[in-house]
């Protein structure tokens, strides 16, 4: 069971695709622009504070799964 967990969390790391996550007022406004770095930078930027509310709600999952097999352990 933990193989499968293991290579699923390794499966979604390696393959990802390229998100664009920008707002429709931020595409507008940015796709006028020559040369679309600040898009580019914006993209990344919002990508980037994205991770933050991911790492949040796996650390608090990660803390309860532990509470709960190690209450587990303690009853056997």
């Amino acid at each position: 069971m933990r193989l499968k967990i293991f290579f699923s969390i390794l499966l979604m790391l390696v393959c990802f695709l390229p998100a664009e996550a920008q707002c429709a007022m931020c595409r507008a406004v940015l796709e006028s622009e020559e040369g679309n770095q600040a898009a580019k930078g914006i993209n990344n930027g919002i990508i980037y504070l994205m991770i933050f509310p991911y790492l949040l709600v796996g650390g608090v999952v990660y803390v309860i799964y532990k509470s709960r097999q190690r209450a587990a352990s303690e009853e056997n």
